[in-house]
C-alpha cells in the first residue's frame, strides 16, 4: 500500500514552469530595487551649478535655471527672470514676475 500522506512527484514541465516563475519574480524584484535606488540617487544629487560665465547682480540668488537655443534664463529669489545671451553672456532682458 502507498502512503497517502507522501506527496506525488511533479511532472517535469511543471517543475520547469515553477522555476521559471521563481526566476521571473527574482528578476522583477531586483529590477524594482534598482529603479528605486536610481531614483534615490538622482533625487539626492546636487543640482547643476550655473554656468561660470553668468554673473548675477549683487545680492541675488538663483532658484531656477533654463536655456534655449541662444539664451539662458535665471529665475531669481526676488521674483525676476534674467535672460542672458548665450554667446556673449550679457544680460538681454529682465522680466518682473507679478505677485
Amino acid at each position: 500500500m502507498e502512503n497517502p500522506s507522501a506527496p506525488e512527484a511533479l511532472p517535469s514541465q511543471l517543475v520547469y514552469l515553477k522555476r521559471l516563475v521563481t526566476a521571473l519574480s527574482v528578476v522583477m524584484i531586483a529590477g524594482f530595487l534598482v529603479l528605486i535606488a536610481a531614483l534615490v540617487i538622482r533625487l539626492n544629487a546636487d543640482p547643476l551649478p550655473l554656468p561660470e560665465r553668468i554673473s548675477l547682480p549683487q545680492g541675488v540668488t538663483a532658484i531656477a535655471f533654463t536655456q534655449g537655443a541662444d539664451w539662458f534664463a535665471v529665475v531669481t529669489s526676488d521674483d525676476r527672470i534674467l535672460i542672458y545671451d548665450r554667446t556673449s553672456s550679457q544680460l538681454r532682458q529682465t522680466v518682473e514676475i507679478a505677485p
